[in-house]
């Protein structure tokens, strides 16, 4: 590489990080204006894309828990008085209202005022309990946080895990019985075992270990990688297996861009959090062909990332999306790191330009669902609510401006 080559690299890293810590900030302000329920109390349950909310929405579990990690981690990493307010209201809600003081774990769902709406502990949720929990203890150091996360870690391994043939089921009645529907949302198909809820837990037990260095989570996230491992990531093609038999027989429709590249880089952090070399040299390679197949396959004209294909008839699901673009973002730099394939880096810098341009709201702030290219004029979807809130592209902005600096 020459060495003007070289320095509009550096220029590029420079810049992409600047303005990944002034979205951070923007993205910070519009919660802190917009979604704090002075009425009911904690955060309203959804806020439409012209930033009015709807005082009477269900506060669903994996919203809240995504503000309160959302806010704890940006105030660790901008030291933002506002923001570690926000963090308190956000976890004082979760343990006064989510909470189930009866069979513990989090409830799925609350009406407006705080009543319970649906009873079940999903899988998923409970981990996102666990990384919420996390992040703000780090952020204040109270061991009840603590002591609060290590409950619901427990709680999953006591309830969720399948001990005859390994992994995680997906959801459980409030007393943690068997249920028939265990879907995560309406568009998710009916199997017991899922990519997504384990790459979540995944993800909250990498959290975990790195401020609580017990054995017992050791093993638990050594666990998890090997699932990974063994189970999901399918090296005839480089995707992930997202819907599976007791048995682990893949019963997908879709191969699903944006989890494979969240998963690339979460599967990386994991192994950074464990520790475990042999490990690490195994899988690293895995990572960066699943960041390859993403590339090759997944990338629209405007160098963002698509939502999906149908594997019975590779019809390809165009639609652009706000979390798929962020995980893209931070999934290509991790592996450019890794790999220090020049290659990567443009792509991440593609998907940042595209973000820009047509992902972000520019005008009334946050990230749109569907970027504008796929929007009839007044058919947007909400910017906060069941399932969107500030983590996928609050966490990519953190993620980007830390990678660049290393």
């Amino acid at each position: 590489m020459s060495q003007a080559a070289i320095q509009q690299n550096l220029l590029s890293k420079t810049q992409m990080a600047d303005e990944c810590r002034a979205e951070l900030a923007r993205t910070g302000r519009w919660w802190l204006d917009y979604s704090l329920d002075h009425e009911n109390g904690g955060f309203y349950g959804q806020i439409c894309d012209d930033n009015k909310p709807d005082p009477a929405a269900e506060k669903g579990i994996v919203l809240n828990t995504r503000i309160l990690w959302f806010f704890s981690e940006a105030a660790r990493f901008s030291n933002n008085a506002d923001y570690r307010q926000a963090a308190e209201r956000a976890y004082h809600y979760l343990r006064d209202y989510f909470f189930d003081t009866e069979f513990g774990g989090y409830y799925w769902s609350l009406n407006a005022d705080g009543s319970v709406a649906n009873d079940k502990k999903q899988v998923y949720a409970q981990a996102f309990g666990v990384y919420a929990l996390v992040a703000y203890y780090q952020l204040t150091g109270e061991q009840q946080v603590l002591d609060d996360a290590l409950a619901c870690f427990e709680l999953i391994e006591c309830h969720c895990i399948d001990r005859e043939q390994e992994g995680y089921f997906e959801a459980y009645t409030r007393e943690w019985g068997k249920m028939d529907d265990v879907r995560l949302s309406e568009k998710d198909l009916n199997f017991p075992k899922t990519m997504n809820t384990h790459l979540h837990v995944l993800e909250a037990y990498t959290s975990l270990y790195q401020v609580c260095k017990e054995e017992r989570i050791e093993k638990a996230l050594a666990y998890n990688i090997d699932l990974f491992d063994r189970y999901m990531i399918d090296r005839g093609n480089y995707h992930l297996r997202m819907f599976m038999q007791d048995d682990w027989q893949d019963c997908s429709t879709e191969l699903t861009y944006g989890h494979d590249i969240e998963c690339a880089w979460l599967l990386y952090k994991a192994l950074q959090s464990l520790g475990d070399q042999t490990r690490t040299d195994k899988l690293v390679p895995d990572i960066i062909k699943l960041s390859h197949t993403c590339r090759r396959e997944a990338l629209g004209e405007l160098g963002e990332v698509l939502d999906s294909m149908e594997k019975a008839t590779g019809k390809v699901h165009s639609q652009r999306v706000w979390w798929v673009q962020a995980e893209a973002l931070v999934g290509f730099l991790v592996a450019w790191k890794l790999s220090d394939e020049p290659v990567l880096f443009e792509t991440a810098a593609n998907v940042w330009s595209f973000i820009k341009e047509y992902q972000m709201d520019t005008e009334r702030g946050e990230w749109r669902w569907h970027c504008r290219l796929d929007e009839p004029d007044g058919a947007r979807d909400y910017k906060a609510g069941f399932w969107k809130g500030p983590y996928h592209n609050g966490r990519a902005m953190i993620e980007v401006a830390k990678l660049l600096a290393e």
